[in-house]
């Protein structure tokens, strides 16, 4: 047995299993109505499961027994038989009815006269309770009553509407929301959930005031007061709906989620008093308590009840009531938006904005987008920042009296349309296939993109948007999708959408796209033939059923690449409509033809095919310049020749004929044919070659002329020109080697000799100077030998007496003052090219002294240093 979830208070769920293969029709029930026993036959159970929707609210119901009943009926006559009873009988309390107009009044206490308890005295003598009869009981902690009903901390209580005078207006029967948790309204019926009942009697309780009153409870403040003015908080009600059966009435009194104050009064009390000097949120609610007989306890679960606040100043908030209207959102960029309302009718001093999306947690966590407000967040501004584009929000509003929250108003979907790809580029494939790619901005969120593309169909003749392909979003910014199936040379246009999770749908944007114009396919050559220096090609594209009216096709290009001619390129346009040209080519080379398609973007060129054509014969043969024993034969050239060959057969005799001579080989276009007999005819033959090939052979006729004796003086000039030419090599020979002695010639005496001892101990001397041309210069006075040395640049005083260096001429007495003004010019010019030339004279001399730091200040200059000579 259960509560009827709908209606508690009258409904009680009857669930049954019997036996397998147990046949019934109907369930006799039985059971005790306080004193009274009844009986009532079921016979609509439902898979062993009925509903009763009559018994009494807050009515403890004992010995509910089940006993099932086959019917049968045999020769109209009724035959019944009845089980046996064999469960325990059960009991069963139904919920009470809440308690009606109930009522709140708050009065602060910082002006009264006397003491709390005489107020409170005061107050229920004043009360109609005739009943001394009155039990206080505990009820279950926040985190029992938290187990009890899991629903109470998500669901908010609402207050009464407070009027001027601070006093709460009773609410209305069929008004009144379930906004409090029920603290033992739970329809399980489990005997762990019945244990969660008021009925333990509170032992500190002691009743020191007149019957009837619910005053001067001993309440145990869990919380340390904070110092304020204190009020007193004045709650009445009405007994509930009948026909209830009740005990009496149970008070809660929360502050900031802890239990603070629990009571019970009798059913005569209608009024409760109590003192509050904490600040705080504070809810309080009464519930209607049903406890005779053998059942367990029940309380009401419609219960009413106040949310209000505390101040530290003493000022109370109530609860507001009233929701916002006219919620609206406007947009004021992608990412942010403006939220109004109307006004309130009552003050408020603030407002809650609740924001959630709706479409954050719908994809996978590996391919979310969005990382604000997937879960419900508050905000206190009108202003809603960092949202996402793409993503579909609900918007709450809610008005605030300090930590209090009225109801929410109607929610408001926004969606946000998504910003739409960028950068969207198409790559050739094939003739029939592309890759496109496109970049998306990082902050979107969206559901898929959509492929479209737009073309002219031929066969329905006309052009629309299609659905081509639907990619699942990812979280890579980077995508691309292969196109197939297109059409060569034909234009199209392709958008990329994006839509989103939201209901319904949005897409964006119609602004990315991109056209294309797809590549032509290439052309098959059929036929190809050369005549007379022209060539005839054909060739075919597609198919029979291609159609090239719509086709984007421009025209075709027809192009031969020859390999050794002076022009190696030859091609012609053609349009589109023909497939067939021709192309004038020059004989004897190798092309490479191929017919190209062309549209304004790309084009497509055909298999290549490779083609030989012979050489033609030269043309224009012509014979001049005919000796008795030669002809020169000259001819134009037509085509590309490698070379030509030149055979010369002499007419006549059969005897004669039998001379064959080689033929002549040239890459010219003139040739000399020598070795011809004199006075007689020969028939000349000019044969073009081009890769192994020889055109048809090019035919003339020559004569040579009658032969003429002259003498022969080749012989006797060639000497004479000998003669004469070694003449004048020694005359100029002579001439030099006079002009050079008289250059260096001086006086000199018999007695001026080298001292080549004192050359070889001061190292000036080759190593083996005895075996050399100075051992024998030594019989001669020095001025006779070294002056010629000298004049070509030999020293003959170095360690490399026979390398020649340069030094500057030696100068006669006579000339020396012509010399020195010659010198001096240009300001002495020529000496500072002497100079230059003295740089190198002692390089290979030790100057290590000079080099010391003592003797660095010594030298006059830098660069000129004293060499040190062997003693």
């Amino acid at each position: 047995m259960s509560d009827y979830g709908p209606s508690p208070e009258t409904g009680v769920v009857f669930q049954i299993r019997s036996p397998d293969r147990n046949i019934y029709t109907r369930v006799n029930i039985s059971f005790t109505e306080g004193r009274q026993q009844r009986y009532m036959l079921y016979k609509d159970f439902h898979k062993g499961k009925t509903v009763f929707k009559h018994w009494l609210s807050g009515t403890c119901y004992t010995n509910i027994t089940f006993q099932l009943i086959s019917e049968a009926t045999v020769n109209r006559s009724s035959l019944v038989s009845r089980s046996q009873i064999l469960h325990e009988p059960r009991q069963h309390r139904t919920v009470p009815n809440p308690p009606l107009n109930v009522s709140l009044k708050i009065i602060p206490l910082s002006g009264r006269g006397t003491p709390g308890t005489d107020l409170h005295g005061a107050v229920l003598k004043a009360s109609q309770n005739a009943s001394f009869l009155r039990r206080v009981r505990d009820v279950p902690s926040t985190e029992e009553q938290e187990e009890a009903d899991p629903e109470e901390i998500d669901v908010t209580q609402t207050p009464l509407n407070a009027s001027d005078s601070s006093t709460a207006e009773p609410a209305p029967e069929n008004s009144t929301e379930l906004l409090w948790a029920e603290p033992t309204g739970s329809p399980a019926p489990t005997a762990e959930e019945e244990e969660e009942f008021v009925n333990a009697v509170v032992p500190e309780y002691e009743d020191s005031n007149e019957p009837g009153s619910a005053m001067d409870l001993n309440f145990e403040p869990r919380v340390t007061p904070t110092p304020m003015s204190p009020i007193l908080l004045e709650l009445r009600w009405s007994p509930p709906r009948p026909p209830t059966s009740f005990d009496g009435f149970n008070i809660y009194i929360y502050r900031d989620g802890n239990s603070t104050e629990t009571a019970t009064v009798d059913e005569n009390t209608h009024e409760f008093f109590t003192e509050l000097s904490e600040a705080g949120t504070y809810r309080v609610h009464v519930t209607t308590l049903s406890s005779s007989g053998d059942c367990e306890a029940r309380e009401s679960s419609a219960a009413t009840g106040f949310t209000f606040y505390l101040s530290p100043s003493g000022e109370w908030m109530e609860q507001p009531q009233e929701r916002p209207q006219a919620v609206s959102v406007k947009m004021l960029d992608s990412s942010t938006a403006a939220v109004s309302w109307a006004p309130s009718a009552h003050r408020y001093n603030g407002s809650l904005i609740s924001v959630l999306s709706l479409t954050c947690l719908r994809p996978s966590i590996s391919q979310r987008m969005e990382n604000t407000y997937c879960s419900e967040e508050n905000i206190t501004s009108d202003i809603i920042t960092s949202l996402t584009p793409g993503a579909q929000y609900r918007v709450v509003v809610y008005h605030t009296n300090g930590p209090l929250v009225s109801p929410a108003s109607e929610p408001v979907i926004i969606d946000i349309e998504p910003t739409g790809v960028r950068d969207l580029v198409v790559y050739p494939l094939s003739p029939t296939a592309v890759i496109l790619s496109w970049q998306r901005p990082y902050n979107v969120a969206f559901r898929k993109y959509v492929l479209q593309t737009f073309f002219f169909n031929s066969a329905t003749q006309t052009s629309q948007w299609t659905t081509y392909y639907e990619i699942a979003a990812t979280a890579s910014v980077i995508a691309s999708v292969r196109v197939t199936d297109l059409l060569p040379a034909w234009y199209y246009n392709f958008r990329v959408t994006m839509v989103t999770w939201g209901d319904p749908p949005l897409s964006c944007c119609d602004g990315s796209t991109v056209s294309f114009v797809t590549a032509p396919e290439a052309p098959h050559i059929s036929s190809v033939d050369y005549s007379h220096g022209t060539l005839y090609v054909r060739w075919n594209y597609g198919d029979l059923f291609t159609d090239l009216s719509h086709s984007r096709m421009l025209h075709w290009q027809v192009t031969a690449e020859g390999k050794k001619g002076s022009r190696r390129r030859y091609s012609i346009d053609v349009t589109r409509s023909m497939m067939k040209a021709s192309l004038a080519l020059p004989p004897g080379d190798i092309y490479n033809l191929t017919v190209t398609a062309c549209t304004e973007r790309s084009r497509n060129t055909s298999a290549p095919h490779i083609m030989k054509l012979d050489p033609a014969a030269p043309k224009s043969l012509y014979a001049v310049n005919a000796s008795d024993t030669a002809v020169t034969l000259l001819w134009t050239e037509e085509g590309v020749v490698d070379f030509y060959q030149i055979a010369c057969r002499p007419l006549g005799t059969s005897r004669d004929r039998t001379k064959v001579r080689e033929p002549l080989v040239t890459a010219a276009h003139v040739v000399t044919v020598s070795g011809l007999q004199p006075s007689t005819s020969y028939n000349c033959t000019v044969t073009s070659s081009s890769y192994s090939s020889a055109s048809d052979p090019a035919f003339i006729t020559v004569s040579t002329a009658v032969r003429e004796m002259n003498p022969s003086v080749a012989a006797i000039s060639a000497l004479a020109v000998l003669s004469v030419l070694l003449i004048s090599l020694l005359v100029l020979f002579l001439l030099v080697l006079r002009k050079k002695h008289m250059e260096l010639s001086r006086e000199c005496g018999a007695e001026t000799f080298v001292n080549f001892a004192s050359f070889e101990r001061d190292g000036k001397l080759p190593y083996n100077w005895r075996r050399s041309l100075f051992a024998f210069l030594t019989l001669l006075p020095s001025c006779l030998w070294t002056d010629y040395l000298l004049a070509f640049y030999i020293n003959p005083w170095s360690k490399t007496a026979l390398k020649k260096r340069k030094l500057t001429s030696p100068v006669q007495l006579s000339d020396f003052d012509a010399y020195i003004k010659d010198m001096s010019k240009d300001s002495a010019y020529k000496f500072s090219l002497q100079f230059e030339e003295l740089k190198s004279v002692g390089l290979d001399l030790s100057h290590e002294a000079a080099d010391l730091p003592v003797n660095r200040p010594k030298n006059r200059y830098t660069n000129i240093l004293p060499c040190e000579w062997p003693a």
